[in-house]
This record gives C-alpha cells, structure tokens and sequence, in this order.
C-alpha cells in the first residue's frame, strides 16, 4: 500500500457489473480533476485469443484461473506503482475498433484478440485504477491484495451474474446459450477457488439482489431491472474510511441498516450511492498523498 501512489482494484466477475462501478469512479474522477492510470485486467490474460482457445480445448482451462493469467505481472505492476508510481502495462485488443486505435498509436499492426506491447505506465498519474477479474487475487505464489489501498467487490448473486453474462455474451459477442452454458460450467471451480476468495480482502462489496424469481437462469428472458433490485453494501472495517451511516441514509431514500456494516439501497441508487461512497474516500487518499 502507498499514501504516494494509491492502488484503487475494482474486481468481479465476468458478467458481474464492474463497468457500473467504473463509471462511477470516472465521474469522481473528473469532478476533482484526478488523473488515473487505467488498467485493465484482461491486459494480465496469459495467452491471447487464438492460444486460449486452444488451451481450453486441450486442457479444460478457464479465464479465472492462475493458468491462464499473469498474476506475477499484475503483483509486479502494483508492487512498482505503489513505489514509484510507475510500471508496464498493455492493452487486450478485444474489437477492430481498439486494434485500430492503438495500431494508429504505437504504429504496430496487432488484430483484435492480441495483445499490445508492454509499455509504461504514463508519468504524473495520482493513482493507479484497476478494473478487472484479479485485482485482489491470492495464491501460493502472488499476493496482489497486500499492495491495494481501496478493494471494491461488484459481487450480484450468482444466479443474476449468470442471468447478466448470457445477455451479455449473446448480445454483444453473438455466443450461443449453449457455448455460454459450457463456459460458466468450465469456470466454476476457478470461480470458486480464485474469484469468490477475493471478496474477503476487498474493503467495500456492492451486492445486488433481485426482488423478482431468478431460480432458472438459464431460461429467464430478461435482466432484473435495477428497480426489481436492492444493493447490500458492505464495509469491511467501516473505521478505515470513516464511513458516516447516519449521512448515507440521509442521503439515499428508501436505504437502511442491515447490519452493523451494511447497508441496503434501492437497485435504482446504485450508481448515486457508489458516487456518495466513493468520492469522499478518494478525496482523502488525495489529501493524505499531498
């Protein structure tokens, strides 16, 4: 961890919603004028598209676990950030769209699906912003958790996660159900043994809960709306941030105490009450770095 160079991990799984919490973070950060370096977790996969295939064929690998991904890289990165406030990162060319962009910017000639070139981090950032499958992951070998200054979770319960990547999958990848099936059938022990042990080291988990049946996931026709939802918010040591539940409740109609340290908001809030959360906490770590 570093007051100087802070490390700020958001972490779920795929389907799990973590782009809501990004564009949180990008509205904080606008507003007071942070200057982030963005990394993105698909950057650490271990083999580019056409080997992952490949390897998932012949091994039965996932996306999830410590096979397929550079958790030594990501320690490393974290490790230099937080140090020196500098490292190497690179890009997952997920579409022709990025491929171009960054083929334009590094004069490289990369096809979607491929990685970029390890590059530096750019100098003068205020803090290192990670979004992604592992930015708390442990293991016998790395331990990423120990250098993060502020862990979010994005943690829906795992039948609307699965409700949440099929719709994802099939609209904008063009997956079948079937091959979408198979994957989350494939993952599953990886999900178990390194994406779940995550949401014990992270310092805030925004959970959302469906108010409407998701028993089947695989033959619901459509997401839970946000207003069919609630969010539990939990805090791991409420102390840490000075968290104010008497202001977050004033703040955010219909929440309440569920527990000492969680509280529940309307699915509808999610994205106002992860801003109330959040920039406060980002403040201060701005204000403790000097």
């Amino acid at each position: 961890m570093s007051k100087k160079h802070p490390i700020v991990a958001v972490t779920g799984s795929s389907g799990a919603g973590t782009t809501t919490v990004k564009r949180a973070f990008e509205h904080i950060f606008y507003r007071d004028g942070i200057t982030p370096a963005v990394i993105e977790g698909d950057s650490f996969h271990r083999y580019d598209r056409a080997e992952m295939r490949v390897k998932m064929a012949e091994e039965h690998m996932s996306h999830f676990g410590p096979e397929a991904n550079r958790f030594d890289k990501i320690e490393e990165l974290f490790k230099t950030y937080g140090e020196k406030g500098s490292g190497q990162k690179r890009y997952y060319l997920h579409s022709p769209e990025e491929a171009d962009e960054h083929n334009a910017r590094l004069g490289t000639d990369k096809k979607p699906g491929e990685f970029t070139p390890w590059e530096d981090v750019p100098a003068g950032t205020d803090l290192l912003f990670y979004e992604g499958l592992h930015g708390l992951a442990v293991d016998d070998d790395n331990n990423v958790a120990q250098h993060v200054d502020l862990g979010v979770g994005v943690v829906p319960i795992v039948n609307l996660e699965w409700i949440q990547k099929i719709f994802r999958d099939n609209a904008e990848r063009g997956h079948s159900e079937e091959a979408i099936v198979d994957t989350i059938l494939r993952r599953m022990p990886d999900y178990i043994n390194h994406i779940t042990p995550q949401f014990s080291h992270t310092d805030i988990n925004f959970q959302r809960v469906p108010t409407v049946d998701t028993s089947n996931p695989f033959i619901t026709r459509d997401i839970p709306t946000p207003d069919e939802s609630f969010v539990v918010i939990r805090f791991k040591d409420p102390k840490k941030f000075n968290t104010d539940f008497p202001y977050l409740l004033s703040m955010i109609d219909g929440s309440f105490m569920s527990r000492r340290n969680s509280i529940v908001v309307p699915g509808g809030k999610m994205g106002f009450s992860m801003e109330i959360i959040l920039q406060p906490i980002i403040e201060q770590m701005m204000d403790e770095r000097g």
